[in-house]
């Protein structure tokens, strides 16, 4: 079984920056792309950012130019540095893997980010 166990997040002023972790432990070797998506109440979970084994990079237009995405593949980790925070990004931030060996993705319990205005 694979555990998505993330850390970071916390509550910062508009403008401010966090970094968000995941793990992916367990059986991880078939983890290919790893993403991170957020949550507001009341709607669906949109993806935020992914990136591939190989290093490929999407990102949600409303991240591009704040939000850097990047992966660990050796310990199967992916990061999301959050810089010029707005209080729309609000939300739970979830870790998602997608597991080949697994044949389905993996998702994390979540991390609350609470901007200020």
């Amino acid at each position: 079984q694979v555990e998505l166990v993330e850390s970071g997040g916390g509550l910062v002023q508009a403008g401010g920056s966090l970094s968000l972790s995941c793990v992916a432990s367990g059986k991880n070797f078939g983890i290919t792309t790893m993403s991170w998506y957020r949550q507001t109440p009341g709607n669906q979970r949109e993806l935020v950012s992914s990136i591939t084994r190989a290093g490929k990079i999407n990102y949600a237009d409303s991240v591009k130019g704040r939000f850097t995405t990047s992966r660990d593949n050796a310990k199967t980790a992916v990061y999301l540095q959050m810089n010029n925070l707005k209080p729309e990004d609000t939300g739970v931030y979830f870790c998602n893997a997608v597991d080949v060996a697994y044949g389905g993705r993996h998702w994390g319990r979540g991390t609350q980010v609470t901007v200020s205005s």
